[in-house]
């Protein structure tokens, strides 16, 4: 069993910065990949990032060049460094995790808000 714990939401004017936190209760050896989605008011939930326990990240096309992914193995905690926000990127972000087992894991989500 992964528990996630999400923190780092909270209300940004357009253009500022967030950083997202997730940590994982499971040690690196039984967590394949971890990342983020999001879901908005009415849509359905979108991939943002994730990242492999080699290092390798994927982005969505909407955020590329503006957030960040990155992990701590140690900690078994990954991180969403968010800059330049616009109003869409208003949501929910869910922290995930993949186990090694092919089973995924969910946070219980954090509140994302910019405002134009």
């Amino acid at each position: 069993q992964v528990q996630l714990v999400e923190s780092g939401g909270g209300l940004v004017q357009a253009g500022g910065s967030l950083r997202l936190s997730c940590a994982a209760s499971a040690s690196g050896s039984v967590i394949r990949a971890m990342g983020w989605y999001r879901q908005a008011p009415g849509k359905e939930r979108e991939f943002v990032a994730d990242m492999s326990n080699l290092g390798n990240s994927n982005y969505a096309d909407s955020v590329k060049g503006r957030f960040t992914i990155s992990r701590d193995n140690a900690k078994n905690t990954v991180y969403l460094q968010m800059n330049s926000l616009k109003p869409e990127d208003t949501a929910v972000y869910y922290c995930n995790a993949d186990s090694v087992a092919g089973r995924p894991y969910w946070g219980q989500g954090t509140q994302v808000t910019v405002s134009s």
